[in-house]
């Protein structure tokens, strides 16, 4: 199993938005990163966990996990010319895009805010608190994941 960061922003999609999905599952769409993509489209299997991660919002921070439930499959949105997630250069035959499934497995208590985590020495090497690093999906390794685990009950 691996472990994972998703992004969203809450104000387009956010924790409490696949919350109300029925069997509280959804497609994660319009990664349009080529790195991010290929996290999803090669490393990412079902069963393993993510965070999930509200950003460029007032208090950006984790707040829940979701599982993976669907390996990657084409991002059908890269195909819809009336989609903001339209890619011309994308098509069925040759996707440029991929998506993943993922399940709400639990809303966190408390957002672990991204401050908070800054301030961890531990968590000092996380892909999110690396200087420039934007990327929507992050790999966590295990030891970090653990660590986040136990901050929620502080």
């Amino acid at each position: 199993m691996q472990f994972w960061l998703m992004k969203s922003e809450p104000g387009i999609y956010g924790i409490d938005d696949l919350a109300r999905q029925k069997r509280k599952t959804d497609h994660w769409d319009g990664i349009r990163n080529y790195q991010a993509r290929n996290f999803m489209r090669d490393d990412m299997r079902k069963g393993d966990l993510a965070f999930f991660y509200h950003s460029n919002c007032p208090q950006p921070g984790i707040t829940g996990i979701v599982k993976i439930v669907r390996e990657a499959y084409p991002d059908f949105t890269a195909f819809n010319p009336k989609h903001k997630y339209y890619d011309p250069k994308s098509d069925p035959e040759h996707p440029r895009w991929f998506m993943v499934d993922v399940k709400l497995a639990r809303k966190f208590k408390r957002t672990i805010p991204l401050q908070e985590l800054k301030e961890h020495k531990k968590l000092r090497d996380m892909r999110l608190l690396q200087r420039g690093s934007r990327l929507s999906i992050l790999p966590v390794t295990k030891p970090q994941w653990d660590y986040i685990l136990k901050l929620e009950s502080e």
